[in-house]
């Protein structure tokens, strides 16, 4: 007979093959960047749907160069996470409640999005330079998971 014990670890079991094929369709989306210098993906997903992603990259109707002549990231280029949350904003659906995916951890500008957008857990691949971004997380109360290989299944 299975105890409470068996039926929580196979849902965490689950939770983790769900993630890590997550974070690999970010890691897929990241490569239509244009950016040179890093490329990143997000997905949103609420109650087992898909219901955003987003690459970093320039607004609609700019070129789709991100750095400048000395390899610098050009300043209006958006975030994965924003370009994500954005489609959000306007499409029917909303992040209450929802997990980000991405393929590196988000900035502090970001991560006030995140928190305003009412996403609950960010899982991510690589850590960001900056953790300040992590750390406001953290403080709003938003859960946080590092995935460091989500090829491994």
């Amino acid at each position: 007979m299975e105890t409470m014990l068996d039926i929580e670890e196979k849902k965490r079991a689950k939770k983790l093959r769900y993630d890590k094929a997550y974070l690999r369709m970010a890691k897929t989306w990241s490569e239509l960047s244009h950016c040179s210098r890093k490329k990143v993906g997000a997905l949103i997903v609420k109650n087992g749907m898909i219901i955003s992603d987003g690459y970093n990259g320039t607004p609609s109707g700019f070129d789709n160069c991100c750095e400048d002549e000395n390899g610098a990231t050009l300043w209006y280029v958006l975030h994965a996470e924003a370009n994500a949350i954005l489609k959000v904003a306007k499409s029917t659906h909303d992040c209450n409640g929802a997990t980000l995916y991405l393929t590196l951890s988000p900035c502090k500008d970001c991560s006030k999005l995140i928190v305003q957008s009412g996403i609950k857990e960010v899982v991510y691949i690589t850590k960001y330079k900056d953790c300040n971004g992590l750390e406001f997380l953290e403080r709003a109360g938003v859960k946080i998971q590092q995935i460091e290989n989500p090829f491994d299944v």
